[in-house]
């Protein structure tokens, strides 16, 4: 019998990067991801089990996927984090486990995590300010992130450290440059986000800053042009001379990157999502539950998802359209 091939949409992209919510709690309440009043959460039972996840990603490993991202909520939220890692380092064909984290209790499992197989690290960070990080967050805690991010640099994982920083207008954009200094003396890729609209974050063009008025803030501040030094990744990478790390921008809104688009979305209560932006959601959970020693279906389900996978933006023709839709808001997707 002929292997069947990798999982590819019907515009020829092959899919070959499986982000995973591994909960939808969180610790803190940032206000681009959650809505003020919250999320009502799951029933316990609801929420794919270690088992479910590992057999997703072996039905997915068997078509070609060899990456793997743990997203949230925050999954350090979930216990069997370390556990879960581990398994998945030991599935035939994936080759890189990251993780995105908000950093607030990260540094107790680091050494754990990275034992377990996870190669690369990806830490929020929106402001340096105390003050600020308490209203954007909702929450204390920034010596922990920053402690975070710096024991992730001296544990020396196999993939750079990236700092993702949203920048949302009148809020955190003063801060550019001191985190365009960040990069001067450590190995870190920060990445600047663009603002983007999801369920009740209270999305407005005017509050997004584009990846060109934040190109312009960098500029000014090293005071020359910087080079694009990538071209395949999600982020524009930029090195500017003489630092150690680099500037990263993550430009959804503005200048998008659906054309090269290899990402599937597992929600932690086991929806396969095709788009960060997209509406159609198919439970595999379900499924799974229904055919306990059957991947047929699975995977069958997968490709039908996979066949509705729009060319951008879950077939939404602007931000605005974006923020009017019914998407989950980002705390139960998991970016």
């Amino acid at each position: 019998m002929t292997a069947k091939v990798g999982l590819m949409d019907t515009f020829g992209r092959l899919n070959n990067y499986l982000r995973i919510s591994l909960t939808e709690k969180c610790n803190l309440r940032c206000v681009y991801c959650m809505p003020e009043e919250g999320v009502p959460l799951l029933p316990h039972e609801k929420n794919l089990t270690r088992e479910e996840i590992l057999r997703v990603v072996k039905i997915c490993a068997r078509r070609g996927v060899n990456k793997v991202r743990f997203t949230g909520g925050e999954p350090l939220v979930r216990r069997d984090l370390v556990e879960i890692c581990q398994d998945i380092h030991h599935v035939p064909g994936i080759k890189t486990i990251a993780m995105t984290t908000n950093g607030l209790t990260l540094s107790r499992k680091l050494g754990p995590l990275k034992e377990a197989g996870l190669s690369h690290l990806n830490i929020s960070l929106d402001t340096f300010d105390e003050a600020k990080f308490m209203i954007m967050t909702r929450r204390k805690g920034l010596d922990r992130v920053l402690d975070a991010i710096r024991q992730s640099l001296v544990i020396g994982l196999p993939g750079r450290v990236k700092i993702n920083c949203v920048v949302m207008r009148g809020v955190n954009d003063d801060e550019i440059p001191k985190f365009v200094d960040m990069t001067k003396t450590d190995p870190v890729e920060v990445r600047f986000i663009e603002f983007m609209p999801f369920d009740s974050n209270k999305w407005s063009r005017s509050k997004m800053m584009s990846f060109m008025e934040i190109m312009d803030r960098v500029e000014s501040h090293v005071g020359c042009k910087i080079r694009l030094t990538n071209t395949k990744e999600t982020a524009k990478i930029f090195q500017p001379p003489g630092h150690a790390g680099c500037i990263g921008f993550i430009t959804s809104m503005s200048n998008h990157f659906c054309g090269t688009c290899n990402r599937l979305r597992l929600t932690s209560d086991g929806n396969l999502k095709n788009c960060l932006f997209g509406e159609d959601e198919v439970s595999l959970r379900d499924i799974m539950r229904s055919h306990p020693s059957d991947d047929a279906p699975v995977e069958a389900a997968i490709e039908e998802a996979l066949a509705k996978k729009h060319f951008s933006h879950g077939g939404k023709a602007s931000p605005e359209e974006i923020a009017q839709g019914k998407n989950r808001p980002m705390i139960r997707i998991g970016g």
